[in-house]
């Protein structure tokens, strides 16, 4: 296949949005977006070896290529409708991309996005999408709004997709079906969309956990200018990763809980008035809504133990370039 071909074949679809005037196949798309809406715009890159290991099953790369970019349209409150995508590929194997491409196409269809566009060519595989979504104006919620006394609060539980990428590494050993139900954090992560949705008026601040709790707060905490204390007993994780904060493995526990990312949970602040809100939305939602510290006037982060004693030192949160 030419890499018309292979778009044609594997990433064109019918698009059913009346708001997509023109889709895959030419030069630009062309959306309209709804009256008094505002457009958030994301992109994130995927690269082989980086951010997700080689043979890794194609339907579950083409769902986390996809379900990034949605966690980040969750942490700013928007409804995600178009995407691009751009992928180098090492070859055309056609089993790889049908694979790849229903993987994508699967989610895209539960969130009701569009792929509307991208490019594609041949070298070591690379994916980068770029998303873009819609919410009313002035309602975005962004990592500017913490103030002091603002409770800290994140969804989910965090640690679950680092400690199976160490297990895959052979860092840590786990059973079968512990390693099972971890690695489904790691290769398919379930964005918080609704949510998102949900904290507008809500949430001060906002933010996805991807590179790690302690480097996503600190963005946070960077942008308001504020400090946050954060309670480790109260931090939601698996019990093997809280079995191993009590035995020798504790800095891999503490690493992979402050710090693993591929998370894709928000984390938010919100004013202690919120809390009942937030109680009736993590019902709604069927989805835990836990709080984990407190935001404080200052700079920096300090995270208490288990006996209320800041932790002498944080691990390092993940780094593209490190």
């Amino acid at each position: 296949m030419n890499e018309f071909e292979l778009i044609d074949r594997y990433f064109r679809r019918a698009v059913r949005d009346p708001a997509v005037r023109v889709g895959v196949g030419d030069d630009a798309a062309i959306v309209v977006p709804a009256p008094g809406c505002e457009l958030a715009l994301a992109v994130d890159m995927l690269v082989e070896g980086r951010h997700f290991l080689p043979g890794v099953d194609p339907a579950t790369l083409g769902h986390k290529t996809l379900a990034v970019n949605l966690s980040d349209m969750a942490a700013m409150g928007a409804t995600p409708r178009w995407a691009l995508l751009g992928g180098a590929l090492p070859d055309d194997d056609a089993e790889w991309l049908a694979a790849f491409a229903g993987g994508l196409f699967a989610l895209a269809a539960r969130f009701s996005v569009a792929l509307v566009g991208g490019d594609t060519t041949r070298g070591p595989r690379n994916l980068c999408l770029t998303i873009v979504g819609e919410l009313p104006a002035g309602t975005a919620l962004t990592r500017s709004g913490a103030r002091a006394g603002d409770d800290v609060h994140v969804s989910g539980r965090l640690g679950d997709a680092a400690l199976a990428l160490a297990a895959l590494q052979g860092r840590t050993r786990l059973d079968a079906a512990a390693l099972a139900a971890l690695q489904r954090h790691l290769d398919a992560p379930e964005p918080r969309v609704a949510l998102g949705q949900r904290l507008r008026g809500v949430a001060a601040a906002a933010i996805d956990v991807s590179d790690g709790l302690v480097g996503d707060l600190g963005h946070i905490l960077a942008m308001s200018q504020v400090g946050a204390e954060v309670d480790l007993p109260l931090v939601p994780r698996a019990p093997a990763l809280d079995a191993r904060l009590r035995d020798d493995e504790r800095d891999l526990a503490l690493a992979c809980l402050l710090a693993g990312g591929d998370d894709y949970e928000l984390l938010f602040t919100a004013p202690p008035s919120a809390r009942a809100r937030l109680a009736a939305i993590a019902v709604e939602l069927s989805l835990p809504i836990t709080r984990i510290g407190r935001i404080v006037a200052g700079t920096g982060l300090v995270v208490r133990g288990e006996d209320g004693t800041p932790l002498a030192e944080l691990p390092q949160a993940f780094d593209h370039f490190r």
